[in-house]
């Protein structure tokens, strides 16, 4: 029987208590385990409106009144063309262009290109366009927000290490927003505006790219690859910045704007470039600052969801920008921006990192990290995307999407208000601060109405819009297309659950390792739970090298609801436990039908040698026709993100490797024997293909 039909039948009440205390302790666990500053924020995080001042006085007079940022250590500005000048003129990048050039070619003509790719980088920060881009964010986010709350605690933190450390911003990417409206706290708090690491094609915009320069951007290429001069450039740029503590830089850890609204793996090579210049010894400390930035309804959310489907990503450009500007007659709620307590590296990396090697080589020649530091990166990025989740704010629409993505039909209206409303003391916990004092039905009546795109409350039952006939006058549609437009709306909703997933994850992976691990020894079910980390790390955020504390966690949480008893020999799931366990197995279920889905079209190719490209559409078909037939439940399998983190996954553990062909194509060759025995450990519905 699958996961999703053992919960299909409960019908108890007391199980979202059991749901709300599991939420309960993992956020004290999250405070008290997590966060790697020894930091302890208070139960209640108190945010200001940044907002409500908006509307009451003059937007003009906001954008012109006196900016007297505090710079660090009181040090001089800096233009933007003499940092530009330090760059080209670096010992480092005089090694490299020696390095590099060809055969018979000059050093000038080298230089030369290096400074035309610093020309198309760098930023150009001017206060003139910070004004202009204040002007028009105030008038912007006040039609499409309701509020924009900041914790005033965490700027004044961010204040006092901007003048004491160069400072890394790193936010969480979940819109296009994201950059825009932290340059507009700083802005409007009088800290020093940022500069913001980002992609080329939004320089390609006609006026607004150069807006986006002159505001503090610089541009990095996407494919960057080999070339040795650019990721020079690039690195000795970055790594100026921080060392003459020119301005705080913003970059995204996670490398993309997550278009499942879950944490993504990070991306290592800025992390590195941000750093290397505290390993060298070139700075006393850096400070990361995590930031959490939180939607009640995310204005790409249609956008994100055919892309998952396969639709292709519009190209940047501000005619699109200007087509979008109807998003201005939506509402979209709140967003919570959290900044958290600021980590010092030097804290962080003490007996992690023997800096001493360093000393070895002088600080102007490039350097390849040691395996020791790169795993201290690793391990430093992890711990950065964790508080992130620690500190992100869920909206009550995130619990409810858990319940109606969870369920296989329509939940009634009253069913969905029980089962969200049954524990006051942690949905306080759980609810952003501006609506938990509203009345419950107000507070679900005003959720639903936010996602009015894509759920709607008919006749006393919740259900999704794609469930329902199409408009009127729409014409007839294929059985296909009736798949995607169902897939649209599930996986609209299961972006917002992905968002609250971080606290159910890992008491949901212990849940199933108890369900598919033969006895009870305590044992046997911590090397499923491990299987488990170690297949979802690309789904999921695992910290390197805490699967033990992770088990335990896990363990002390659902025994604390009741939902497993432990001993020092066993793990054991009692009766009345067994709702919620079935629960939690269920929030897992999407992604064991993914992982089966791309099992299933490995086993049956012909061909053992594939392409990525080649891959996606076809569990995409694939999956549409188990869909059709029934025999697949999951709209989430078409997902290509998720089938994409299966393929990682596989390389990973050794099922597939990674290979080079003549035309420079990645590719992948299936292992059979190693996935043979690695989909044997994975829970089934099915029996295996014989050919494994």
């Amino acid at each position: 029987m699958s996961l999703s039909g053992c919960y299909r039948g409960y019908k108890s009440t007391q199980t979202i208590y059991y749901i709300y205390t599991i939420f309960f302790f993992n956020r004290v666990s999250l405070l008290q385990c997590e966060d790697p500053s020894g930091y302890r924020p208070e139960e209640e995080k108190e945010f200001m409106d940044i907002l409500e001042e908006r509307r009451r006085s003059s937007d003009l007079g906001h954008a012109l009144r006196t900016f007297t940022p505090s710079p660090y250590k009181g040090a001089p500005p800096l233009s933007a063309g003499a940092l530009n000048r330090k760059v080209l003129e670096s010992q480092y990048l005089r090694y490299i262009t020696k390095e590099v050039r060809c055969t018979g070619e000059s050093v000038d003509l080298v230089r030369e290109e290096a400074s035309g790719i610093l020309e198309e980088m760098s930023q150009n920060l001017q206060l003139g366009f910070i004004r202009l881009l204040g002007f028009t964010l105030s008038k912007v986010f006040k039609r499409l927000f309701s509020h924009i709350n900041v914790n005033q605690e965490g700027l004044n933190r961010l204040q006092q290490a901007i003048q004491e450390s160069p400072v890394i911003l790193m936010p969480n990417h979940r819109s296009y927003v994201d950059f825009l409206v932290l340059s507009y706290i700083l802005f409007t708090y009088d800290l020093p505006i940022p500069v913001i690491a980002a992609g080329i094609p939004l320089m390609d915009m006609k006026m607004v790219g150069e807006i986006l320069r002159r505001s503090g951007a610089f541009f990095i290429r996407r494919a960057i690859g080999s070339d040795k001069l650019y990721w020079a450039v690039l690195s000795e740029y970055v790594k100026t910045i921080v060392r003459t503590g020119y301005a705080p830089v913003e970059f995204y850890v996670e490398g993309l704007r997550s278009r499942t609204l879950k944490s993504l793996t990070p991306k290592l090579g800025m992390m590195h470039m941000v750093l290397e210049p505290f390993f060298k010894g070139e700075v006393y400390d850096i400070k990361l600052v995590p930031i959490s930035i939180s939607y009640d309804r995310v204005l790409e959310e249609s956008l994100l969801a055919h892309e998952l489907l396969g639709v292709p990503k519009p190209r940047e450009t501000t005619m699109g920008l200007l087509k979008a500007r109807r998003v201005l007659e939506e509402d979209y709620g709140s967003m919570h921006v959290y900044f958290g307590m600021p980590l010092s590296v030097r804290q962080l990396t003490k007996g992690r990192v023997d800096r001493c090697e360093y000393n070895l080589l002088p600080r102007d020649l490039p350097q390849r990290p040691s395996v020791e530091t790169q795993e201290c990166v690793s391990w430093l990025a992890q711990q950065v995307i964790r508080v992130q989740e620690q500190n992100s704010i869920l909206s009550p629409w995130s619990l409810m999407a858990c319940l109606t993505h969870t369920y296989t039909h329509s939940l009634t209206h009253t069913h969905t208000h029980t089962h969200t409303w049954n524990c006051p003391q942690c949905s306080a916990v759980f609810l952003c601060p501006p609506i938990e004092q509203l009345p419950e039905n107000q507070v679900m009546a005003s959720s639903m109405a936010l996602h009015r795109s894509v759920i709607r409350c008919h006749r006393g039952r919740v259900t999704l819009l794609e469930e329902e006939e199409g408009p009127v006058g729409a014409g007839p549609f294929t059985t296909e297309e009736g798949v995607v437009r169902r897939a649209r709306a599930v996986l609209m909703v299961a972006a917002y659950r992905n968002q609250a997933l971080h606290v159910f994850i890992r008491p949901a992976m212990l849940a199933l390792a108890v369900h598919t691990t033969q006895g009870s020894r305590r044992e046997d079910i911590y090397s499923s739970f491990r299987f488990l980390l170690d297949l979802f790390s690309n789904d999921f955020i695992f910290i390197t090298g805490r699967s033990s504390q992770d088990f335990e966690e896990a363990c002390s949480l659902l025994r604390k609801c009741g939902a497993v008893q432990t001993s020092q020999q066993e793990v054991t799931s009692p009766e009345e436990g067994q709702s919620t366990t079935s629960f939690l197995r269920a929030l897992l279920q999407p992604f064991i039908d993914a992982y089966q889905v791309v099992f299933s079209h490995l086993c049956v190719e012909d061909v053992a040698v594939f392409t990525e490209r080649q891959m996606v559409p076809a569990v995409r078909s694939l999956a549409t026709k188990l869909l059709l037939s029934g025999e697949l439940k999951s709209y989430e399998a078409l997902s290509s993100d998720t089938q994409k983190n299966v393929l990682s996954a596989l390389l990973r553990l050794g099922a597939v490797t990674r290979l080079r062909t003549l035309v420079h194509l990645n590719v992948v060759h299936l292992n059979l024997v190693h996935f043979s025995g690695f989909s044997g450990r994975l829970p089934v519905q099915t029996a295996p293909n014989p050919r494994l």
